[in-house]
């Protein structure tokens, strides 16, 4: 296993900073104890009085279903573990669980639906929209492309591999549109725009701003749909989030050019401006715009961190589903804060020389990964071999500026 090998190299083994109680997203009361009505109810029973060993012999936070795991587990560094022993796991919950509610998102431009399991997991599941082999047509503005449910899989298991680990577990899922959102939605502006295709599949739309209506319904076939799960963050009362505004955003105007496409010393400006004056903040900006350029994502407008941790952590790369929408041609706007800035972390710069290596290949280890997943295979061909000719583009980038 090229992948396991991968996890093993020393670059992969750097330890993080020892983290502390003010370091972790949550404090857990270790007599806390978490457990399911026996009487089949779906409620959690919550007893501050139970034993810190249970009867079994565990602790209170083994009575924890596995998504409250992962939300107990983020900290100041990390969104969770190199080589996470829940990971398997929590994967598994989001491509099995039983579905017991299904209702839209709101906001967004394309449809979305948050999915609630029996132990109070949820998940937010993008339906596919587009098949493996289509691209982003030429003449298509990157704020009107298609979000895409492979693109999502494949974002999660590429940041993992970049050793980021900063965006949330995400699994493919076939799901019954008529069991499993039909039949058991509450939404009633979604009910209502369900109906049976001149093909006898079932379909839906939705409510949504852009790629909501009948000529852009989701159809099963004739009720079996493809789409990705991904695990949600804890909810933003219990562990409030900050958006930020990328300085790299684009104009999302069919004609105006940003900026930073106009001034070639744009960087300049930034590096004098907070949060990007100080800390590893603009450091931790170009990984994102290396993760974005591999998987040619144009559509990072802003990004969000935890705001318990201030300005010293990473920043959550969430909303990957315009990535891997082209594989014919590279977006070199992308790397303008790379090029611009002529600044990468050094262990980022390591491990993209690791990855362009024949033992520890990009594409070879991505697809491995992707291998697992129940929608396998998530990528054509032609995308992985992107991959590996847009890795040597990064390297260049960084040659040349070591150059200068």
């Amino acid at each position: 296993s090229k992948l396991a090998a991968l996890f093993e190299h020393p670059l992969y083994n750097i330890p993080i900073p020892e983290v502390t109680e003010k370091d972790k997203l949550f404090v857990v009361n270790p007599l806390e104890k978490f457990s399911l009505h026996s009487s089949g109810s779906d409620e959690w029973v919550s007893s501050s009085k139970a034993e810190t060993l249970l009867p079994t012999g565990k602790t209170a936070y083994d009575t924890y279903p596995t998504w409250l795991k992962f939300h107990v587990g983020i900290n100041r560094y990390e969104l969770y573990p190199r080589g996470d022993p829940l990971m398997p796991t929590l994967l598994q919950d989001l491509a099995t669980q039983k579905i017991i509610s299904s209702v839209q998102k709101s906001g967004g431009t394309q449809l979305k639906l948050i999915m609630t399991f029996p132990n109070y997991g949820q998940a937010l599941f993008k339906p596919m929209k587009q098949t493996r082999d289509q691209e982003t047509p030429v003449d298509f503005f990157y704020f009107s492309d298609f979000e895409r449910h492979n693109a999502e899989i494949a974002a999660f298991h590429l940041d993992r591999i970049l050793d980021f680990r900063r965006i949330p577990p995400v699994s493919g899922r076939l799901v019954n549109i008529t069991k499993e959102i039909w039949d058991i939605t509450t939404d009633k502006k979604l009910a209502k725009t369900f109906f049976i295709s001149p093909a006898g599949n079932v379909c839906f739309y939705g409510e949504c701003s852009y790629y909501c209506s009948t000529e852009h319904a989701l159809c099963g076939k004739p009720d079996q749909l493809e789409g990705s799960m991904a695990a949600l963050l804890p909810d933003k009362t219990l562990a409030k989030r900050r958006s930020w505004r990328s300085p790299w955003r684009r104009s999302y105007h069919k004609s105006k050019k940003a900026e930073w496409e106009l001034n070639p010393n744009y960087c300049a400006q930034v590096r004098e401006t907070p949060p990007y004056n100080r800390g590893h903040r603009l450091l931790d900006l170009i990984d994102m715009a290396v993760l974005d350029f591999l998987m040619g994502n144009m559509d990072r407008h802003h990004y969000e961190t935890f705001e318990k941790f201030g300005n010293n952590t990473f920043l959550l790369h969430l909303d990957n589903g315009r990535g891997f929408g082209t594989h014919s041609r590279d977006e070199l706007s992308i790397l303008a804060p790379l090029r611009q800035c002529c600044s990468i972390k050094k262990t980022t710069y390591l491990r993209l020389q690791l990855l362009a290596t024949q033992p520890y290949r990009l594409s070879d280890v991505l697809q491995e990964a992707l291998a697992t997943d129940p929608l396998a295979p998530i990528l054509a061909e032609p995308h992985l071999r992107a991959l590996d000719r847009r890795l040597s583009k990064v390297l260049a980038a960084v040659g040349h500026c070591l150059a200068r």
